[in-house]
């Protein structure tokens, strides 16, 4: 049967797709169509600004939305099926309730039914723990494998589950210190990890220095600087504590929300007059930053500085009650 499609060159395909999607005429029961170098969309009617055809589709077939559609758990069990999980490149890593443990495998083969482009499935068998930062995983399904590469923000990350810390959460917060920067900037990247935030600021600033305690990290964010080719990144290993005062930079970043407070002399003291810090912490809902903020103009008191805050803001949900934070203040 003839229908309605809208014609497009290959390069432009993904924007009227979003486009269509957001018009609410994209026909998702018909597969896209290629021709050469054209795609094809069905769409349920006409519309103006496109080149409008008429052709024949397939038939698409119906994919289960969710892993929660398919998964073999018992009846009473699947209100506990987590909605969501973290995937980093082709992993997912997901944490399950006691009650679903035993279920673990039959969860993980659900996932890879689900989303084609995943290749191993783990479980959190551990909460994120010692100085660097990594948990317990175990394995569910699929490859036993836990090297991937990440991609956001345009930069690819390639870094070991098992090995290194690493939220993939936090793309839309690590885009937002991007677009505050401003070229010709030196960074300082306190935890730097595998280099989020440095890989993606290397890209407009002139300067990133990136410390951090796990040599596995150090180990990462090296391959990450030739992965993206960029050499304005300085990789350090060891200790913050050891670096700080060496460094005089415009910007720095904090990135240890749990245990920030407890760096922040050496977050000053590394700033330059004017400078700005990024910085993170965990708080309960009541107080999401009066503590912190505290802290904050008690340290710089005592270096002789002044704070001026910029932005509060909360990052993400951490734990019930609980909220992921980010203060931007100027140190003058």
């Amino acid at each position: 049967m003839l229908m309605l499609g809208v014609r497009v060159p290959l390069k432009e395909g993904e924007k009227v797709r979003r486009r269509l999607l957001e018009l609410g005429i994209l026909n998702k029961e018909y597969k896209i169509k290629r021709e050469g170098e054209f795609l094809i969309f069905p769409i349920t009617k006409s519309i103006e600004g496109f080149e409008i055809v008429e052709t024949n589709f397939e038939k698409a077939q119906k994919r289960p939305f969710s892993y929660r559609e398919i998964v073999n758990v018992p009846e009473k069990l699947k209100p506990l099926l987590p909605s969501s999980f973290d995937i980093i490149g082709d992993i997912v890593i997901i944490e399950l309730p006691e009650e679903l443990i035993p279920y673990g495998k039959n969860i993980g083969e659900a996932i890879l039914k689900v989303h084609k482009h995943i290749k191993a499935v783990f479980m959190k068998g551990s909460k994120i723990s010692g100085a660097y930062r990594v948990r317990e995983l175990i394995h569910l399904a699929g490859k036993k494998r836990t090297e991937t590469i990440h991609k956001e923000n345009g930069i690819r990350l390639k870094l070991d589950v098992s090995k290194v810390y690493f939220s993939p959460r936090l793309a839309t917060e690590r885009m937002r210190i991007f677009k505050k920067a401003k070229k010709g900037e030196i960074v300082f990247d306190m935890f730097a990890g595998i280099g989020p935030y440095a890989i993606l600021l290397a890209k407009k600033v002139k300067l990133v220095f990136a410390c951090d305690i796990n040599p596995w990290a150090i180990k990462y964010l090296k391959k990450n600087k030739n992965l993206n080719k960029v050499n304005n990144v300085i990789p350090i290993l060891g200790d913050v504590r050891e670096v700080a005062g060496q460094i005089r930079a415009d910007r720095v970043i904090m990135n240890l929300p749990k245990f920030a407070h407890e760096f922040l002399k050496e977050a000053i003291l590394s700033v330059k007059s004017d400078g700005i810090i990024h910085y993170y912490g965990f708080s309960h809902e009541d107080n999401l930053f009066g503590e912190h903020e505290e802290k904050i103009k008690t340290i710089a008191e005592k270096l002789g500085r002044r704070v001026e805050f910029l932005e509060r803001r909360v990052v993400r949900p951490y734990a019930p009650y609980q909220y992921n934070i980010a203060i931007d203040f100027k140190v003058l």
